[in-house]
This record gives structure tokens, sequence and C-alpha cells, in this order.
């Protein structure tokens, strides 16, 4: 079993989709979750834009990264999406790797409300990719492809 955490700022945004998106293409033993170091809500446009792809994030919670710390989960894989959250990610007990992928902040985007969801749907499909290429690598159990090498710190318990 591997235990994926996927981690941003508020939890509402990029940790959501590229949960959603790993849960999608990953195995079905592998326990994926999102945190948040100050959660508050799901973006409503998150859920238009993921909805869009087949993904019902309406109902979902947001859940704080510092309390599953706290309570000593572990995980094998801990993903940063956000420039924000690399430098106060905590060292979680037997994680063995940690990536920081950064994309976009969504509560950011400018514009009308068309073009905030266009830019918002650009960043739902990077995540998207970012999301296969990981479940690829963890199935693979290989080396770090060139990508995850730029971003990739491994840490052993």
């Amino acid at each position: 079993m591997r235990r994926i955490l996927i981690i941003c700022v508020h939890n509402s945004a990029r940790s959501q989709m590229f949960e959603a998106y790993l849960r999608h293409f990953g195995d079905p033993d592998w326990e994926v979750e999102s945190a948040g170091f100050e959660p508050t809500r799901i973006n409503p446009l998150v859920v238009q834009v993921m909805a869009e792809d087949g993904f019902d994030l309406a109902g979902k919670g947001t859940q704080s990264a510092f309390a599953l710390f706290r309570a000593g989960r572990m995980f094998d894989v801990v993903v940063t999406v956000c420039g924000e959250s690399e430098d106060r990610c905590p060292i979680y007990p037997g994680m063995t790797h940690r990536l920081h992928l950064p994309f976009p902040d969504p509560s950011t985007l400018t514009g009308t409300p068309e073009e905030q969801l266009q830019q918002l749907r650009s960043i739902r499909d990077a995540i998207k990719t970012a999301a296969r290429e990981l479940a690829d690598w963890l199935r693979s159990k290989g080396p770090l492809g060139s990508r995850w090498a730029l971003v990739s710190r491994s840490h052993h318990a």
C-alpha cells in the first residue's frame, strides 16, 4: 500500500484537484489524501471545472496538514503543489519522498468569470498530467524521471 498526501495552503483548489486525479490514475490500494496549512473550503470554480471532467468535489471537506502530523499519520510520499508550502511542510514520520510541484494559485486569477475559468482549466489540465505521471512513477517503482529529479527530496525515517 502507498500512502500519499497532497498539500497546499488552503486545501481549497490545487491539492483537491491533485488528490482527485491521483486517486483516479492510481492503484485501488493507494491511500491518497489532501490537506492544507490553513484549510478553508473548496473553491466553487474548482468544483465547476472538476465537474466538467467528471469529478464531484461539491460535498468534499478540507483538512489540516498539521492535524494529520500531530495525529502521527504516516505517508510514503508528500507532494506540495503550491510555492508557499514547500518550506512549511513538516517531515512526516516514515516519509520516503517529498515532491514539490508548484502550480499557479487559482485564488489569484483575474479577468472575467469566463477568463478565470479558462485559466483554471489550464491549471487543472497541468495538475491532471502531473498526477498521471506521478501515478506511473509510483507504480513502476523505478528511478524518478527527469521532471521529478528536479523536484524530489528523499527522506528516510
